[in-house]
């Protein structure tokens, strides 16, 4: 019988060295695939927080709707990303050292977790108008902003999960460090989205710009500190 267990060690072994980045994305996947209780788990947990705000407030304002959007899309991204490292043992660490290079390794990470949350994210953004209400003016541009985010958000707590995984495995690390930085990104997306609820935004280009460039930050920190990382 072929369990999740040999497709995991026929995935890890069709890593090499002529193309270790996509060998180690598509191993992501397939284990993302095979053990579907963590998807439905990650799931579960949108739509029974999204239906018991809509027991709780029914149709909130634009205002209270944008603000909850976003926190839950905080705490989304901690259940989905919080896992990538910290199921990676010590071992297979050490077999993934020996055949592909760290920077490889950490933007396949990134590349990963960054198209799971975006699909976390579309799926919260259809609930939220389906239970929620839909307040948007502009659904295009939210929806661009919500892919946006689920990846600006996934960076961030994939390179704090990299480290949290290098500290004796402690995810509680991760938090610690997660809220202070990831904070300041969140209110940034807030104040963005309004646009696409008929508000008009100063700046925007700007505040977009910035967003960008907080992300292209956490991916060049990730590629130059994740060696150090590596070799411990």
């Amino acid at each position: 019988m072929f369990t999740n267990h040999d497709a995991e060690l026929a995935t890890i072994n069709s890593v090499n060295t002529k193309n270790p980045f996509i060998a180690l994305f598509k191993k992501d996947l397939l284990l993302e695939i095979r053990q579907q209780y963590t998807l439905y788990g990650i799931l579960l947990y949108i739509a029974s927080t999204i239906f018991v705000l809509n027991l709780a407030m029914g149709s909130p304002d634009d205002k209270v709707w944008n603000g909850l959007f976003w926190i839950i899309q905080l705490f989304i991204c901690v259940n989905a990303v919080a896992k990538s490292f910290l199921q990676e043992s010590r071992g297979r660490m050490l077999y993934f050292y020996t055949i592909a290079g760290a920077p490889h390794f950490i933007l396949a990470k990134l590349l990963f977790n960054a198209v799971l949350m975006m699909a976390m994210s579309i799926i919260s953004m259809l609930l939220f108008a389906l239970l929620l209400g839909n307040p948007l003016v502009h659904i295009g541009s939210f929806l661009l902003l919500v892919c946006l985010g689920g990846i600006s958000l996934s960076l961030v707590f994939t390179f704090l999960a990299a480290i949290a995984a290098r500290a004796q495995q402690n995810a509680a690390l991760m938090a610690i460090m997660g809220f202070p930085l990831i904070i300041p990104q969140v209110l940034l997306l807030m104040k963005i989205s309004n646009i696409a609820f008929g508000a008009v935004q100063s700046g925007l280009w700007s505040l977009m710009g910035l967003l960008l460039l907080l992300d292209l930050l956490v991916v060049v920190l990730a590629w130059i500190l994740f060696p150090f990382l590596w070799k411990d």
